[in-house]
């Protein structure tokens, strides 16, 4: 169906009210109170650093909590972990943690297809935002996350996460404003909670949502798709950024139970470093950590099929007398291709096994890769040269 067909009784119209309401205020309220009385508040350190921590605050409470902890399961956490996602995740008004991870345990579970809540193939909008504005079909029941179920917190967060959400959300930020401002002495105490209210309150929840909201639009349109191409879901640094190392979706969408979004050394990804920390502090424990055998068996599948296809594709665009001076390149392109899809099954085996394998084998493999990489650019130069 169609985003434009959308029939009018199945608009959210709570959710539609907040959603945009929020958003509206953000880009139009915050700016003009920055704007016309700057100068009136006092104590702007005090508010930035409110807005930053509960950025970060809730931004964890969504992609350590919500994503990784609960619908991945990807490590346990003790209760005081377990809380503090809840509480904060609360605050991000993003829904409960079990209605979250329901909907997200069909994502991946229907990813593209069109069971899925936040289907890519219906449009940029509707993956972004359009799918919480609008149902198409009545919600499923809940029955996937009865293990979530069992748990008295995520539950007690469940009942009350309106009332979660508002309290950490939009009445504690200005609170602590006007606490600071009268013990600090300052003339209009209430206009630091004001800022308060509208930055770490108002603007955080504007920011931390269209964040999120990026991982099921933009990761499922741009970026990289090293480890599979048979699903939309793409690698983004951009959006890591954004989102704490939530961007790289092309290798959670392959390995979601890993605790690691980002796991090149060069990737940033500081929900990782936390999980990583609170494991060291006795607060998490049992990392599911995917063996690098069975990451690198997947780059060499992909590339395998992609090289030659990418080879072969630029060769026919190549004039013959070009074709002619790389066809070692191209030959030699061909030949490694079926090598890397021969080591990838042979990955695969010894990652079933559980076998060992050596550092110098992963090495070797890593440098094949590079070698497929510099084909390929070779060939792109030679193609671009053609073209001029």
């Amino acid at each position: 169906m169609k985003f434009r067909n959308f029939p009018i009784y199945r608009i959210e119209w709570v959710t539609s009210a907040f959603l945009i309401g929020t958003a509206l205020l953000a880009v139009t309220v915050v700016p003009w109170f920055l704007w016309n009385h700057y100068s009136d508040v006092q104590g702007w350190g005090f508010i930035w650093s409110l807005f930053v921590f509960y950025y970060f605050a809730t931004g964890f409470g969504i992609t350590l909590g919500y994503h990784r902890l609960f619908s991945h399961l990807a490590f346990r956490a003790k209760w005081p972990v377990k809380l503090f996602v809840l509480l904060f995740g609360a605050a991000s008004f993003e829904n409960s943690a079990l209605d979250w991870s329901a909907d997200h345990r069909i994502h991946h579970k229907h990813v593209d297809e069109d069971e899925d809540p936040y289907d890519i193939s219906k449009g940029f909008f509707y993956a972004h935002i359009g799918w919480l504005l609008f149902r198409l079909k009545p919600k499923p029941p809940v029955n996937n996350v009865k293990d979530l179920e069992a748990d008295p917190l995520v539950m007690w967060q469940h009942r009350y996460v309106h009332w979660i959400g508002l309290t950490v959300g939009f009445i504690v930020p200005p609170l602590l404003g006007w606490a600071y401002g009268s013990l600090m002495g300052f003339t209009s105490p209430w206009m630091t909670a004001l800022a308060c209210f509208l930055l770490a309150g108002l603007l955080r929840v504007v920011v931390v949502q269209q964040a999120t909201f990026c991982i099921n639009s933009l990761c499922h349109m741009v970026g990289r798709q090293p480890y599979s191409t048979t699903h939309s879901a793409r690698d983004s640094g951009a959006v890591a950024l954004l989102t704490f190392g939530e961007g790289y979706h092309n290798y959670h969408h392959e390995f979601q139970h890993d605790y690691r979004n980002g796991v090149k050394g060069w990737q940033y990804d500081p929900t990782k470093w936390i999980i990583w920390g609170l494991s060291k502090l006795g607060l998490a424990s049992d990392l599911r950590r995917v063996p690098d055998s069975r990451i690198m068996a997947a780059e060499l599948k992909e590339r395998s099929l992609t090289l030659g296809r990418d080879i072969d594709r630029l060769a026919a665009r190549l004039d013959a007398r070009t074709r002619e001076l790389k066809a070692r390149t191209i030959a030699a392109a061909h030949d490694l291709a079926q090598e890397l899809a021969a080591r990838a099954e042979a990955l695969k085996e010894a990652a079933a096994t559980k076998a060992e394998v050596g550092r110098e084998t992963m090495a070797e493999l890593r440098g094949l890769l590079n070698q497929a990489a510099a084909h390929l650019e070779s060939l792109r130069r030679a193609d671009a040269g053609s073209a001029a």
